[in-house]
């Protein structure tokens, strides 16, 4: 008995409890603080917001602060006038007012209120569309410029290659030559002659080489952003194109063309399109005259190809003397005494 005694006092306690801590919901530092925005705008819960907007618009023209004189009223009306901005700013946006309702139907959660708040104060206000396009956008400029600087880079490497520096002198020369007898002048420098005649060499490679893959002449349909625009037509070629493939080859069982030859040898090996497309194309041919698109036929070849890589390396004296230490050592195993 003394015991159910206990228990009842007990449970009295906690309903006291919960009654004073219901009537304090309000939460100092959010929202309205411990005033209820509703009753600062002098509106219900059921308001609309031109109720609400309405409300507000009264509220701020009698507690303007240049409309009070005094020191003491004008402190006061801007003390209220804040009060009914922060109640206006969180009752009519949506969002905001749904977390304001929880918390007024939700007392007892308590932390949830403060990271609902805060969560949407601290929570950056750009348009998620906004950040994606410049990311797109930045993302796009750099692959640009980078695929230009590789552009860049296999020209000035073709033009240390004697064949094809020679080739491009002699056009150069036979340039300059005619611009010497068009243009009569005074006698250009050195450092003026063999600055023109690298540009004229270096247009002259840019004007005959076929530069394929990685380090090919970028165009504008390549960035990102296009890619983005096109790729309804992207994915639907793609469908077409093995929708094609399915009827010809696989139903009509026609024969394989020159192209899908191709695409087969470079699925076997493995290869991308800018890796395959590097390739000369003497070594595609000898690819097609060996017919590599057939499984057998490129099975042979490939294991031919092996045994030759293996035989080139076993003849290599770096690669000899690498496999001697890995058997003395075991891999991934060095010390000072080794070097």
């Amino acid at each position: 008995m003394i015991y159910s005694y206990k228990g009842v006092i007990f449970i009295i306690l906690v309903c006291h409890i919960t009654l004073a801590f219901s009537a304090d919901h309000l939460l100092e530092g959010i929202y309205c603080g411990k005033e209820n925005c509703y009753e600062v705008l002098g509106v219900t819960r059921e308001a609309t917001k031109n109720e609400i907007g309405r409300a507000y618009r009264q509220l701020a023209k009698r507690f303007h602060p240049d409309l009070h004189r005094g020191e003491k009223e004008k402190k006061e009306a801007e003390e209220k006038f804040k009060q009914i901005a922060t109640a206006y700013e969180i009752l009519r946006d949506d969002e905001e007012r749904t977390d304001y309702d929880y918390m007024l139907d939700n007392p007892q959660s308590y932390y949830a209120h403060y990271y609902r708040y805060y969560r949407r104060r601290l929570a950056p206000k750009v348009d998620v569309r906004i950040v994606l396009a410049v990311t797109i956008t930045i993302i796009s400029i750099i692959q640009y410029y980078s695929a230009w600087s590789k552009y860049d880079t296999a020209i000035k490497y073709f033009m240390t290659i004697p064949k094809y520096r020679n080739r491009a002198l002699d056009i150069a020369k036979a340039e300059a030559k005619e611009l010497q007898v068009k243009h009569k002048g005074p006698k250009k420098s050195k450092a003026e002659l063999k600055e023109e005649q690298d540009r004229i060499i270096r247009r002259v490679i840019e004007e005959n080489m076929d530069i394929k893959g990685a380090y090919a002449k970028p165009e504008i349909v390549d960035i990102l952003w296009i890619q983005i625009v096109i790729l309804p037509y992207t994915i639907s070629y793609y469908i077409y194109w093995y929708l094609r493939w399915f009827w010809k080859f696989t139903i009509l069982k026609q024969p394989y063309g020159t192209e899908e030859k191709l695409y087969i040898i470079r699925k076997y090996m493995k290869l991308g399109l800018h890796q395959f497309n590097a390739l000369e194309d003497e070594e595609k041919q000898e690819y097609l005259d060996e017919e590599l698109w057939i499984k057998d036929n490129f099975t042979v070849w490939k294991e031919k190809k092996d045994e030759e890589t293996k035989k080139s390396l076993a003849e290599n004296n770096k690669y000899k003397q690498y496999r001697r230490y890995i058997k003395q050592h075991g891999v991934g195993r060095m010390t000072f005494d080794d070097s």
